[in-house]
């Protein structure tokens, strides 16, 4: 299993709890808020996640005003 900074273990942390509620669809701005980080923070790490981690399935869903990212549990 790959390393993850401080910032990843946070965002998996409200993904895997964001998820387990029934939420599958995160922007990053939203994400960023709920844990004090900026959108750009939490956009450029959701692709690095989605290669380094084996829990979730992170998926670019749209650009419409911003980018939708859809999670699901792996």
């Amino acid at each position: 299993m790959s390393e993850y900074s401080e910032e990843e273990q946070r965002i998996l942390a409200y993904l895997r709890d964001s998820v387990s509620r029934g939420q599958q669809y995160f922007r990053s701005k939203n994400i960023g808020d709920a844990l004090g980080l900026s959108s750009k923070q939490v956009g450029v790490r959701l692709p690095n996640l989605d290669e380094k981690s084996e829990e979730v399935d992170i998926e670019k869903w749209g650009r419409a005003r911003s980018t939708t990212w859809k999670v699901t549990v792996s």
